[in-house]
């Protein structure tokens, strides 16, 4: 699973060839989640509400990079590195 990002602790993922709707994994103390890219939602999986809004907060500066990389991903090409939350 290719690493967008990382900032506190907190590692964000994406697989190739992944079911709709674009979504992206964040991984914390133990914890993953699943997020909806479109809405920033928890689709699947737990974490912390803390991390919970650093990931959504980071999401949101960053929606259109996140979807050009779904969109790589779709399409097996390398993925681009995203700037972590600052």
């Amino acid at each position: 699973m290719p690493e967008l990002s990382r900032f506190y602790g907190i590692i964000i993922a994406m697989y190739y060839d992944e079911h709709n709707p674009p979504h992206f994994h964040a991984r914390y103390a133990g914890q993953d989640v699943s997020i909806n890219i479109k809405i920033l939602n928890v689709m699947e999986g737990k974490i912390s509400s803390r991390a919970l809004g650093l990931i959504i907060e980071w999401a949101s500066q960053h929606r259109d990079e996140l979807l050009k990389d779904w969109e790589l991903a779709r399409n097996n090409q390398p993925l681009k590195d995203i700037d972590p939350l600052g």
